[in-house]
C-alpha cells in the first residue's frame, strides 16, 4: 500500500510514520522544509518537499497513493505575531487546496486529522477552521471515502503551563474546577490513524480519540506531584484578563480571541457535546504517564529560557492547541 502523509514528522507524524513503515507500507511524508529530508528518510519513508498552498505539488505527490492522510495546522498559515494574517481564511485555503489536489490526483481514500469541536461552527473559537475543512472535504465526490479523526486536547498543550508555573507558581486559565474533560496522547492518535488507514474504506465516518478524562484540579495535582510541587493550584481568571495577557504577548488578535473562546468552550462543556454522544474507548497513555514527561521538561535547562514576550513554548503550544494535533511542517 502506498500512503502519503501531510504534516511532516512532528508529534503525531513521527510515530505514525514509524508505525506504517514498520507494517511494511510505502510511506511518503510531505514537509515544507528540506531540512527534514534526512530525518524522514531515517525513519524509512520518502520525502516530498513543498507547500500546502501549491495545488500542483500536492496533486503530483498524491497521485498513485492508495490513501492520503490530511491535516492542517496554525503554523502552516503563518506567524502568529503577524497581525495582518487571517488564519481561519488561510487554513480554509489549505482545505480547498486539498480538495482540488484530491480531485486532480483521483485519490479515493482519505484519512483527515480534524479535531474535537469540528461538528459545529458555533462557539468553538479558533478551531472552527476544522469544521470548515471537514465541510470542504465533504464536497468531494461520493466515491471518495473519508475517515474523519477528531482528537481531543493533546497532552503536550500542557507544556504551556511551564512558563506560568515558573512565573506565578500556579496554572492559570479562564476555566477550571472539578469537571472532567478528555485529553489524548499523540501516540494514541497515531495508533488510531494507522488503524483507520488499514480498515476497508467506504463512505464517510467520524472517530473521536481520547486517552484519559481528568479535571483541571486533577491535572494540577498530578503535575504538581510529578514536579515535586504537591501544592500546585489551577487558578481561574476572567476571559477578559486572559485575552489581555495574550494580546500583551503580541499575538494576532484573531488568534488571541479565538484561543480564549476555545478555552471557554472547554470550561462550559460546549466543546464536548458531540464527543459525549460518541465517546470512544480510552487509549493507553494516561495523565500519570504524561506527568512524568512534563516534570522532565519543567526541570530541564531548556524550559528556563521560555519567559517574557519572546515565549517560544507558548507560541508552539498555541499552534498545537489550535489543531489539537499540530505538527512541524
Amino acid at each position: 500500500m502506498n500512503i502519503v502523509l501531510t504534516g511532516s514528522i512532528g508529534n503525531i507524524g513521527k510515530p505514525l510514520t514509524e508505525l506504517l513503515v514498520h507494517k511494511g507500507y510505502s510511506v511518503t511524508v510531505i514537509s515544507s522544509t528540506a531540512e527534514r529530508i534526512k530525518k524522514i528518510e531515517d525513519l524509512g519513508a520518502k520525502s516530498a518537499i513543498g507547500s500546502m498552498f501549491d495545488v500542483d505539488f500536492l496533486a503530483q505527490t498524491f497521485r498513485g497513493a492508495d490513501t492520503v492522510y490530511l491535516m492542517e495546522t496554525m503554523e502552516a498559515a503563518g506567524d502568529m505575531f503577524d497581525k495582518s494574517i487571517d488564519f481561519i481564511g488561510r487554513i480554509r485555503e489549505i482545505g480547498q487546496n486539498y480538495k482540488k489536489a484530491i480531485e486532480e490526483s483521483a485519490v479515493k481514500n482519505i484519512v483527515h486529522l480534524s479535531s474535537i469541536g469540528a461538528h459545529t461552527d458555533i462557539g468553538t473559537g479558533m478551531i472552527v477552521f476544522h469544521h470548515h475543512v471537514e465541510n470542504i472535504l465533504k464536497e468531494l465526490p461520493e466515491d471518495v471515502a473519508i475517515r474523519f479523526i477528531r482528537p481531543v486536547g493533546i497532552y503536550f498543550n500542557m507544556f504551556s503551563f511551564i512558563t506560568t508555573i515558573k512565573n506565578t507558581g500556579s496554572i492559570v486559565s479562564n476555566y477550571g474546577g472539578d469537571q472532567k474533560e478528555p485529553w489524548v496522547s499523540p501516540v494514541d492518535i497515531a495508533e488510531a490513524v494507522a488503524e483507520e488507514i488499514e480498515k476497508s474504506f467506504k463512505g464517510r465516518t467520524v472517530r473521536y480519540v481520547a486517552s484519559d478524562e481528568v479535571s483541571p484540579n486533577e491535572i494540577a495535582k498530578a503535575l504538581g506531584i510529578a514536579m515535586g510541587k504537591p501544592g500546585l493550584q489551577w487558578k481561574v481568571i476572567s476571559d477578559r484578563d486572559l485575552l489581555e495577557n495574550w494580546l500583551k504577548i503580541g499575538f494576532n488578535e484573531q488568534v488571541a480571541k479565538g484561543f480564549v473562546e476555545t478555552q471557554a468552550a472547554q470550561g462550559n462543556g460546549t466543546l464536548y457535546e458531540d464527543y459525549n454522544r460518541h465517546k470512544p474507548a480510552l487509549g493507553k497513555v494516561k495523565l500519570a504517564d504524561f506527568a512524568k514527561e512534563f516534570a522532565v521538561a519543567y526541570h530541564s535547562d531548556k524550559s528556563k529560557k521560555y519567559n517574557g514576550k519572546d515565549n517560544e513554548i507558548v507560541v508552539k503550544t498555541i499552534c498545537n492547541f489550535m489543531h489539537y494535533g499540530a505538527e512541524n511542517n
